[in-house]
């Protein structure tokens, strides 16, 4: 930290005494100058602690003589007595008080010199320091990213190095922010970032300094730091700059290799190599979900075929792009968890076919890519395959036989619904069709879930049948198809 005018009147060595300004002595010294000429200006950068014996002055130019200090920044003033002048002139120290220039008295005991060393010891302090935090602040970054924080972990290090907050952007969508709260700033900064094509924008933002720097990345990316930097700081950003450039791009071409992978994997499963890419899938780190396996295929646009990887990954699912689809297999709540995250990011629509053993892969990828077909062709988020199967089913059935089977299955929920006591048919057929996922079918009637756990609950009740039975839910949509 800076020697402030503060730290040097505390110095009691130089026995300096503060006359004026004793509210501004925060005010960091950035060098000092002696000097005796009664118009510096010329020479001064701002920010100077000034030293005059004041031979040039009197109580007649010394007010004239501080507000061309003041206008030209300086930190304060250091008048030495017992030379030319017994006491700091009168007027200087009252025109000071006025204009807010801190004056210390200094005594003819200490020599300039003895303030300029003292400074000079701090600076140099002060640039050793800076020098310090720099060099650990950019061994810590660099662990980090290639350690397993990756970027996010070389966010959240950058905030609490530089004591702020970081937002890291893809265009004008964050997707990445240390600490989490700061996403809300995100949208307060997007028409900034509209504007930013390359390089540096510095902007405020409820009175805080924000800085924008785009990165070296193929996508672009930029990253947005709210904290107020120093030297130091600003040093510490640039190599967050380059350690994230550099940890994204990596994290990019790790994602497409893992995705090759993937896909390589779908086709050895697809051509009957099941056990070939399961080896390969263990040789490779992944671990293979256990069988049998629900297969699921995901129609949609790129943009929306590449957010639902992206949203699968990390789960407990195996998925793979694989041609204009997405394939996605595992055992469990797959099924509900690729189903869910279809729904969240919307335009896309699913097949499900097994459970399947691993050599039977094939048979149940084919299956699933005709019922996302079908869903895609009803405007559906996921149907089974089975579902599908069983529409051609019904062809076989006389139209009168399956009417009639229809109207005394269904005749419970039709009387219970022409009393406008609910909607029970239609919320049974959106649920059957949905493979019994309940938020996906609750938010296609617009309902919540537990509204529909209700009403399936009433339909089994007035049925008098089990629905979790595959053979009860298969009669039930043959009715309702009829």
């Amino acid at each position: 930290m800076a020697l402030t005018l503060a730290g040097l009147a505390a110095d009691r060595p130089l026995g300096l005494r503060v006359l004026t300004g004793d509210d501004l002595l925060d005010r960091p010294i950035g060098w000092v100058h002696p000097t005796e000429l009664t118009d510096p200006q010329a020479f001064l950068e701002g920010g100077e602690l000034l030293l005059t014996t004041g031979l040039a002055l009197d109580e007649g130019t010394s007010p004239a003589y501080v507000r061309r200090l003041v206008d030209a920044g300086v930190a304060g003033l250091g008048f030495g007595v017992g030379l030319s002048h017994g006491f700091v002139p009168r007027s200087l120290v009252s025109t000071a008080a006025e204009v807010g220039l801190p004056v210390l008295e200094v005594p003819r005991e200490t020599p300039f010199i003895a303030i300029t060393r003292a400074v000079s010891r701090a600076v140099a302090a002060d640039e050793y320091a800076t020098t310090v935090r720099i060099g650990r602040a950019q061994q810590e970054l660099t662990r980090t990213a290639v350690g397993k924080g990756g970027p996010a972990g070389v966010l959240r290090k950058l905030a609490k190095l530089v004591d702020g907050w970081v937002l890291l952007f893809d265009r004008t969508t964050v997707t990445e922010a240390a600490p989490a709260s700061a996403r809300a700033y995100g949208a307060s900064l997007r028409e900034e970032l509209e504007r930013l094509r390359t390089g540096t924008r510095v902007v405020a933002l409820d009175g805080q300094e924000v800085v924008l720097q785009t990165l070296d990345t193929s996508a672009r990316r930029v990253l947005a730091v709210g904290a107020s930097l120093d030297t130091a700081g600003r040093h510490i950003v640039n190599t967050a700059v380059s350690v994230l450039s550099l940890a994204l791009e990596q994290d990019r071409a790790q994602a497409a290799a893992r995705q090759a992978l993937r896909s390589g994997l779908v086709e050895l499963l697809a051509g009957g190599q099941d056990e070939l890419a399961l080896r390969v899938l263990a040789t490779t780190g992944g671990e293979p979900p256990e069988s049998p396996w629900s297969v699921l295929v995901v129609l949609g646009t790129p943009a929306a075929r590449r957010k639902l990887l992206g949203a699968l990954e990390g789960e407990a699912v195996f998925a793979a792009p694989s041609g204009s689809a997405v394939v996605a297999f595992g055992s469990g709540a797959v099924v509900d968890t690729v189903a869910e995250a279809a729904l969240r990011i919307g335009g896309l629509h699913g097949g499900v076919a097994g459970p399947v053993a691993p050599a039977d892969f094939a048979a149940g990828l084919e299956q699933a890519e005709l019922a996302a077909r079908a869903a895609e062709a009803e405007d559906k988020i996921l149907v089974s395959s089975a579902e599908h199967t069983g529409r051609g089913l019904l062809s076989l059935i006389d139209p009168v036989v399956a009417q009639a089977f229809a109207h005394g299955l269904l005749a419970p929920l039709r009387e219970h619904d022409e009393t406008g006591r609910g909607d029970l048919e239609t919320s049974l057929r959106c649920w059957l069709e949905h493979h019994g996922h309940w938020d996906v079918a609750a938010a296609r009637l617009g309902v919540h879930r537990h509204t529909l756990r209700n009403r399936i609950r009433k339909a089994e009740d007035l049925l008098g049948r089990d629905l979790d039975s595959p053979g009860v839910r298969a009669e039930l949509w043959v009715a309702l198809q009829s």
